[in-house]
């Protein structure tokens, strides 16, 4: 049976850089505020007027496109993990085939919150083993920054905007996705949400006033079910198919926090060499960290490298895969 691999990635990254510093002219922190609970130093800003999440999308699929030698007519089907659509319809993905003239694929998009790229990975595999199709578009894309409450302290320092994107095949290879493990918990609503905007609590007046169109988060008893459930994810799926951590050659965490990436590492008791970090630069892109953590490290990669994926977002969602690698980085 054919395995589904990544043959290719890439991302779209915006331009504008809201440091730190300028964040705490907008609201009462600072750079050692931030540094010391979150760990980021920076975070990428879509800025221009009318442009969301189907630019950067459009930006990273054109590149891949480009950079495969992969013709738009080739495509057979583009998955988009997002939580800031466009649109409430159509969804982004139909808008992103359209940017890059992709017309034989079927496309929508999935939300799994900053789950969702590991999530439309395993979606897209199953297209593939069952022989269905052979090349898929899956990108994670989001303009965080749309929903954000720059007067609330708390959630406005972690989230920014990015996009990135891969090209997934078939190989009769030992590479590709080799297992992964995907669960969701709901009674994590109340901890992790958009208040308004939904069809429980649609648009008006009220709902803008009370400024709960944004991210609302408690981030205490959050991070204590991201570190718990990536890392029981990671280990389950490492024991699943007889790895230790010295046969990891790589772990890619969602890049939410550090303080929780340093204690999933410490739990699947790996050294932070191994460790893709990049939340310093970015900060969390939600279903964006995973491909843009891969597309920035892809030249140190190496065919076979065994990777594990793991993720934690709303919902909760859950999840980590294990992938070897499909070839050497370029």
């Amino acid at each position: 049976m054919a395995r589904a691999t990544i043959t290719g990635i890439t991302a779209a990254i915006p331009d504008y850089k809201l440091t730190n510093d300028e964040l705490s002219q907008m609201v009462d922190t600072s750079d050692e505020w931030i540094m010391a609970r979150i760990g980021i130093r920076e975070r990428r800003i879509l800025k221009e007027n009318g442009k969301g999440s189907s630019h950067l999308g459009a930006k990273a699929v054109k590149n891949l496109l480009e950079k495969t030698g992969t013709e738009p007519l080739e495509i057979d089907l583009v998955i988009c993990a997002t939580v800031t659509p466009d649109y409430q319809f159509p969804a982004t993905a139909n808008i992103i085939s359209h940017k890059t003239g992709i017309k034989n694929a079927f496309s929508y998009d999935l939300n799994a919150g900053c789950s969702g790229f590991l999530y439309a990975l395993a979606t897209a595999q199953q297209f593939i083993e069952s022989g269905r199709l052979k090349k898929v578009v899956v990108v994670g894309s989001e303009k965080m920054s749309s929903i954000v409450d720059y007067t609330d302290r708390a959630t406005c320092p972690i989230f920014g905007d990015a996009a990135g994107a891969v090209l997934m095949e078939p190989t009769t290879e030992e590479t590709g996705i080799m297992d992964s493990i995907l669960q969701s918990d709901g009674t994590g609503l109340p901890h992790l949400h958009q208040k308004a905007g939904g069809s429980v609590k649609p648009a008006s007046h009220d709902t803008v006033d009370n400024r709960e169109h944004f991210i609302y988060q408690e981030g205490q008893f959050v991070f204590k079910w991201a570190v718990s459930k990536m890392a029981d994810a990671s280990l389950d799926v490492m024991k699943n198919n007889n790895l230790t951590n010295e046969d990891i050659a790589w772990l890619i965490p969602h890049q939410a926090n550090m303080r929780i990436i340093e204690a999933v590492a410490r739990r699947m008791n790996l050294d932070k060499s191994k460790v893709m970090i990049n939340i310093e630069k970015y900060g969390n892109t939600t279903a964006a960290t995973l491909p843009v953590c891969l597309w920035e490290w892809e030249k140190r990669l190496k065919k076979g490298d065994n990777i594990i994926l793991t993720t934690f977002g709303a919902g909760f969602t859950w999840g980590a895969m294990y992938l070897k690698w499909g070839y050497n980085g370029q």
